[in-house]
């Protein structure tokens, strides 16, 4: 049986673009999770799949495909 993609911007994934937008700096994924208010294991998880899809750069920082894909 063939694994099933998830969709980065599920919500999850929006909500760590939204806690990234607030970072001025590249945020590593304690920081991102703690802002978030998500769990840092399911944040390093999608943030494989951002940062394979674009709206993230490493050492995690949001890009400008991330802030379209949020309306900003």
């Amino acid at each position: 049986m063939p694994c099933r993609k998830s969709n980065p911007l599920d919500e999850t994934g929006i909500a760590i673009l939204k806690a990234l937008v607030n970072f001025s700096e590249p945020a590593g994924c304690k920081q991102i999770a703690e802002k978030a208010g998500l769990d840092t294991g399911k944040v390093m998880g999608k943030l494989r799949a951002l940062y394979k899809n674009g709206p993230v750069k490493r050492k995690y920082i949001i890009t400008n495909k991330g802030k379209n894909a949020l309306g900003k």
